[in-house]
């Protein structure tokens, strides 16, 4: 279908919007009439520059408060619609939004609510233009898109026809099967936006919080059936008013914009994601100076076959990011022959070095894919190309794409490990990567969400806004089926502060006995927990071992099972969670983050 987008969806002056709208691929563009007003550039021009980059002009917009008032004002009204059309004509759009009337002065008498927009409609017929007319969700008395359709009906004129909004019926919680028994023909126009559920003022929530569909919690999809159902052939058209996507990047914004349209068409038409991820091959940790940064020599991939004295640091290194990896009890298994890379293992928990500039930072994540190459197709459908990457002869092809974050997300088969070489398996109480946890910049946010649940086909899991000494916490947990992935995107703003932080949780059966060991050899890198938590969680729940206090564990309970679980501290921007979930628990202990993020801002440690 074709693919639209209002030019307030995104930031920046008209003529950037229209470079980056038709950039990002949309085939058509709704003009918002303020962006108009404010450019310097005349109706005619913003026609030729809008032709000049393939865009049709589906939609101007909007026209307020024009149905249903006393004769007076109607005649004001009709002027400012003689206006409207002369501009529309300039700009060479053949189609006008009309929304319900919010103004006091609106009457409600539906008979001459339908009179009014006949007689407009009859003007602009003399101008070759038709009207939309649309339901607000909080007009004065039409607020209800079957009213609308309704008045159009009773109008009944050729160049009238209806604008069904997404926001505007699934707020009210209005049940969209009724859009079947709207003649196709007569809906003019299709705007889409998702939402996050809100309970505040409808208007508020329409003009601050609306977001791509696949961002928010409506069953925007499920509508769009319904208004294709009723024969519907029109443009899919985004219309999202969002604080965020006013700051954000233009350019960005537009992409992300399709990218939701191209995901929605998908789930249309019944397509399945094709390569899901089964779990995580890595996490990539860049660090400033490997343990023996002469590992990155090609001849030298595998010295510590001929120089015993370069085994995996010990206790005495634990201030390097190496040294923490070896007291969890990871060892270094392998080199990269051409990269500085090194691999450490532990069970199934597979983490790499990579000696690149700057504080230590998890950059990359490689994903187990039951199909790389639909997998790497898949995410450059959705707008998300490969990454360039150097890749000498004989070495696994292993592609990757950036996450919204920058981090790279590598889709992998079974033959990467194979440059690595890596020695026997290393036994342990870590089992493998349980979850992983980004910051995200605010303007982000939104879309990695949308990223990850697109382009890795992850489902969302729980969404909560936690506190924080400064401020708080927003956090959205993603997940593949039965927990083969997971991962959690975080604000990375908090009140005045940046919260720099990322963390790779690591799975272990005894995350007690993980603790004692830690505790006996290393304490300096256990996160220290404050007494007063264990006061509290001995009252909230029976039989909680009293272990835990002397060992810095924390613990969480639901109706399906419990979750154990540990900090390290910080190296760079990258700290270590170890969990022990038992039963059928699936969260991620978010009541206990609030302690985290405390002792975290009081650091170092």
């Amino acid at each position: 279908m074709r693919k639209s987008i209002a030019t307030v969806s995104v930031s920046g002056t008209l003529t950037e919007k229209l470079d980056a709208i038709a950039a990002a691929g949309f085939d058509g563009v709704e003009i918002f009439e303020n962006d108009l007003l404010v450019c310097p550039l005349p109706p005619e021009e913003i026609r030729a520059r809008a032709a000049d980059l393939g865009l049709s002009i589906d939609l101007y917009q909007p026209f307020r408060d024009f149905e249903a008032v006393p004769a007076d004002l109607l005649a004001r009204n009709l002027r400012r619609a003689e206006h409207k059309f002369r501009t529309m004509e300039r700009l060479g759009a053949d189609l006008l939004l009309v929304c319900s009337n919010v103004s006091p002065e609106a009457i409600g008498d539906d008979e001459l609510a339908a009179s009014q927009l006949r007689l407009l409609a009859e003007r602009a017929a003399e101008h070759g233009i038709r009207i939309a007319y649309e339901a607000l969700a909080w007009g004065r008395h039409v607020n209800e898109y079957l009213h609308a359709w309704r008045l159009v009906r009773m109008a009944d004129h050729p160049n009238l026809g209806t604008c069904l909004d997404s926001f505007h019926i699934l707020s009210r919680g209005s049940d969209p099967i009724g859009i079947e028994a709207i003649p196709g023909e007569k809906i003019f126009f299709l705007q889409l936006a998702d939402a996050p559920l809100l309970a505040m003022d409808v208007l508020q929530w329409s003009r601050h919080y609306r977001c791509f569909p696949g961002q928010g919690n409506f069953d925007v999809a499920g509508l769009v059936r319904h208004v294709l159902d009723a024969g519907y052939t029109g443009p899919l058209s985004l219309e999202v008013f969002n604080d965020h996507f006013r700051q954000a990047g233009t350019a960005r914004t537009a992409r992300d914009g399709m990218r939701s349209l191209i995901a929605l068409e998908d789930t249309l038409n019944g397509a399945a994601h094709p390569a899901v991820p089964t779990g995580f091959a890595f996490a990539e940790l860049a660090h400033p100076e490997l343990a023996h940064p002469e590992l990155a020599h090609p001849e030298l991939a595998h010295p510590e076959l001929a120089h015993p004295e370069l085994a995996a640091p010990g206790p005495k290194d634990a201030g390097a990011l190496g040294g923490v990896l070896a007291a969890l009890g990871f060892q270094r298994t392998g080199t990269h022959p051409t990269k500085p890379v090194e691999l450490w293992e532990q069970g199934g928990a597979r983490l790499l070095l990579n000696a690149t500039g700057g504080d230590p930072a998890l950059v990359a994540i490689g994903l187990d894919s039951p199909d790389p190459g639909a997998a790497v197709k898949h995410a450059e459908s959705l707008l998300s190309p490969v990454l360039p990457r150097e890749r000498a002869p004989r070495e696994a092809r292993l592609d990757a794409v950036a996450a919204p974050d920058g981090t790279e997300i590598f889709f992998c088969g079974t033959d990467w490990l194979d440059d690595f070489r890596p020695s026997a398996p290393v036994a342990g109480e870590i089992t493998h990567i349980d979850h992983v946890a980004l910051t995200q910049p605010f303007h982000y946010f939104d879309e990695a969400e949308l990223f990850y649940r697109t382009v890795l086909g992850l489902r969302p899991q729980e969404s909560l806004e936690l506190p924080d000494p400064y401020g708080l916490l927003r956090s959205k947990a993603m997940s593949a089926a039965e927990g083969a992935v997971r991962m959690v995107i975080n604000l990375a703003q908090v009140g005045a502060r940046d919260l720099p932080w990322q963390h790779v949780a690591l799975a272990c059966d005894d995350v007690v006995a993980v603790a004692r060991r830690l505790r006996a050899g290393h304490p300096e890198l256990l996160l220290p927990i404050p007494a007063n938590y264990y006061d509290d969680l001995e009252a909230r729940y029976d039989n909680v071992d009293s272990e835990l206090r002397e060992l810095g564990v924390l613990y969480d309970r639901d109706a399906h099972g419990e979750f154990l679980h540990l900090y390290t501290v910080t190296v760079g921007r990258v700290f270590f969670e170890l969990v022990q979930r038992t039963g059928g628990y699936q969260g991620y202990g978010a009541g206990n983050a609030p302690i985290r993020l405390s002792v975290q801002h009081a650091g170092p440690h």
